[in-house]
């Protein structure tokens, strides 16, 4: 008698069959290839089970064409449990079960409920006694290799036996990283045997890219003060280029050089320590541009760099090589490109999904340089697991980590509070004498103020900049405002906002010239912009005097980079002011208090004490969104719950679409046709409101969904050019005569 062939893939081109024997060995020996040394064993076990259910008469005939569902998935996990002593058992079944649809809950042991949980699905298996079900041939198919528990428990619980909430919090991380290693295994020897694989990828030379960035750094002079602080400051860094630590702190201010400087310590370890990719994590998508184009004015034809965020496609960039296109699309699945830039969203909800999509990519940040820019950015709700993952990966997975900012917290505190004590962290700038040239604005507290002694104030400098904390404040103001006026808020369209931030520098660079010592300029050249904080992360604008309503310290310090930023002068100055009938944040009392005592808050001790008060402040609200916060104990954690709630950004605005050129009018059409167009191509003509303005606009009948989840504004009344979205509709008067 013949013995039966088990399908696993069938190549689309050649009708070639893979058995499920050689997909499972192959899977095994890639997942095994990927991980990190303590965990082999255990990942090629996972490869080995993780397709053994479809060794049933009911999943080969869904592969022979049956339209009929089949889960195949938990018969391995259960196989997993059954056969391997806890916990690696349970930590095989959670990545074997969830192969396909992500990491389940886990739920409880004594469950029959059909909830979708790991021990639910388990339980529910074993009672079905459908012999189409049966796969019990897997073991004619497929030989278990043997694991080293002694060795696997010394890796997974030596540094956190004692401490329940590290047990789970180590143990949900090193799990998200066995699924990694799994479903990417799974993924890419599935597409070859389909074959459908794309064997283009991205390249990158670090040593060219190295030499390229030594001579831009050898190019800058150093004659003036501030260039030889400059200079000093990068030679603080690159004589720690050796040293071997986990965890780097880069404290350098603003216009010191930090993206050169840490690209340049990035590429000297990667090349020194056979790294095999630098990913540089950038807090907001509107800053990634301004990195991305200096690291391909640099790097040239020697970096094909992965640039990976929400609101940028490959498929949209015209201009592209079509190899290239094809590669980096590719790449984004899974990361497999040696340099990545990506934002702190895409890095950290990845790390903490329970999703195959997401999740996918993780196995390849281990053996990495990771560059945070901005790291005080960090969300404080989620700084807690936003630093144990960095702790994780750099302790665990072989990664090192460069923590980078102006704005600097005891990061040494924090991450042995919140994360690893052990981890190993170095700092890379001791000297901080150096930053003094660095200081081009001084920072003077006005007290409160009412809107029309602010405008006052702000129209009688050369050019004034007004950031206040609300969209709604910044619109106010701008209507009492006269001259050149502009405003700035996410109220308007991003495309119009980047034409209106070319225009202000157009009339700046004017102004300048024709009174280069800013004075006696007229009242009618006079430029006057009323912003939201936008302005202050990736805007390179450079006014008179800066007027900021009160907030945390980090951001009065942005703001103050948008004055004097050149450094022409040796008096400027910006004003932090309050409005009388506003509340402040807890993070603006600290700041005022700081204020009010004369403290220079562009010093690093000040800017440590401050994050230190406020940090103390918030314990509570650091801590709340760890996994250990949601179980105690390994054997029941949420993952697919935990995974939902984890949100860097939080769904309290929603997006509207506005056509304001023909490109965005062809959308519109194209939606009200009920066509669906690529949510990224309509990405730059969004404008973002709180969910009350929007059910605000909806009661006007200002907005309509035609059916692709985004809401469209259908009444161009409710739209201003100059100051984005209104709320109330325009006045028509009739004349009947």
């Amino acid at each position: 008698m013949l013995k039966k062939i088990y399908k696993a893939h069938i190549n689309e081109k050649t009708g070639e069959v893979q058995t499920i024997k050689e997909h499972s060995l192959n899977t095994a020996g890639l997942a095994a290839e990927y991980a990190v040394m303590p965990l082999k064993e255990m990942v090629s076990v996972m490869g080995m089970l993780h397709d053994a259910g479809k060794v049933s008469n009911a999943f080969q005939r869904r592969i022979n064409g049956e339209n009929i569902r089949v889960d195949h998935s938990t018969c391995g996990a259960s196989i997993a449990i059954e056969k391997y002593p806890f916990p690696a058992g349970l930590m095989m079944a959670y990545c074997i079960a969830g192969h396909h649809g992500g990491i389940p809950d886990a739920g409880h042991e004594n469950d029959y409920s059909n909830n979708g949980g790991l021990y639910n699905r388990i339980n529910l298996r074993k009672e079905n006694k459908d012999p189409e079900l049966d796969f019990s041939d897997y073991k004619n198919e497929i030989t278990l290799p043997k694991v080293d528990m002694d060795k696997l428990n010394s890796f997974l619980f030596s540094d956190c036996m004692s401490d329940a909430e590290r047990r789970v919090d180590k143990f949900s991380f090193i799990t998200r990283y066995c699924f990694s290693c799994l479903t990417d295994a799974d993924s890419i020897d599935a597409a070859i045997a389909s074959g459908t694989m794309q064997e283009q990828k991205l390249k990158v030379d670090f040593k060219r890219c190295l030499e390229k960035v030594n001579k831009e750094l050898q190019a800058f002079k150093c004659e003036t003060d501030l260039q030889k602080a400059r200079g000093e400051l990068q030679k603080q860094v690159f004589d720690k280029i050796s040293l071997k630590s986990e965890i780097y702190l880069m404290n350098m201010p603003t216009g010191s050089g930090k993206t050169l400087c840490s690209i340049k310590f990035a590429l000297e370890k990667a090349i020194e320590e056979n790294k095999k990719r630098i990913i540089y994590v950038i807090p907001y998508n509107s800053i990634i541009d301004q990195t991305i184009s200096e690291f391909e004015r640099i790097f040239g034809e020697d970096a094909q760099i992965l640039r990976h965020q929400s609101s940028f496609s490959y498929e949209d960039e015209e201009d592209l090589d079509e190899d290239y296109r094809i590669a980096a699309k590719k790449a984004t699945e899974n990361w497999d490109c040696p340099l990545i830039v990506t934002t702190a969203v895409q890095f950290f909800e990845s790390m903490y999904s329970n999703k195959k999509r997401k999740l996918r990519k993780i196995h390849n940040i281990a053996d990495s340089i990771l560059i945070f820019d901005e790291a005080h950015l960090m969300p404080r709700k989620y700084l807690k697991p936003c630093l144990q993952s960095i702790s994780y990966v750099t302790k665990y997975l072989n990664s090192e980590a460069i923590l980078l900012t102006a704005t600097m917290p005891d990061f040494h505190k924090l991450i042995s509070k919140y994360a690893l004590p052990e981890s190993r962290i170095e700092d890379l700038v001791s000297i901080t004498e150096d930053f003094k040239p660095f200081k081009k604005s001084s920072f003077a507290y006005m007290g409160k103020v009412d809107d029309e002694t602010l405008i006052e104030k702000a129209c009688k400098n050369p050019s004034s900049l007004i950031i206040v904390n609300k969209k709604e404040t910044a619109q106010r103001l701008y209507e009492m405002c006269n001259g050149r006026k502009y405003h700035l808020s996410t109220y308007m369209v991003p495309v119009k906002r980047k034409e209106v931030i070319d225009e202000i520098k157009r009339e700046i660079k004017q102004l300048e010239e024709d009174y280069p010592d800013l004075s006696d300029v007229p009242e009618e050249r006079r430029i006057i912009v009323v912003s939201t904080s936008l302005i202050e992360a990736g805007v390179d604008l450079d006014f008179h005097t800066v007027y900021r309503e009160l907030a945390g310290l980090d951001s009065v310090l942005q703001s103050g980079g948008r004055n004097n930023r050149e450094g022409k002068r040796t008096n400027a100055t910006t004003f932090i002011f309050e409005f009388s009938d506003t509340k402040p944040t807890d993070e603006g009392n600290l700041t005022r208090s700081l204020l009010e005592k004369g403290a220079d808050v562009s010093e690093a001790d000040v800017i440590t004490g401050y994050y230190e008060r406020l940090f103390n402040m918030k314990d509570d609200e650091i801590s709340a969104k760890t996994m250990s916060k949601y179980c105690r104990d390994i054997r029941y954690i949420p993952f697919a719950e935990y995974a939902e709630d984890f949100k860097l950004i939080e769904d309290s605005t929603e997006s509207i679409f506005v056509a304001v050129d023909e490109t965005s009018r062809e959308i519109l059409r194209l939606q009200e046709n009920g066509i669906p167009c690529s949510p990224r191509t309509m990405q730059k003509y969004l404008c973002s409101v709180s969910k009350t303005e929007l059910e605000n606009l909806k009661s006007q009948n200002a907005v309509k969904d035609y059916g692709q989840g985004i809401y469209c504004l259908a009444n161009p009344d409710y739209y201003d050019e100059n100051k984005g979205i209104v709320f109330t509709g325009k006045d028509y008067y009739i004349d009947y005569r």
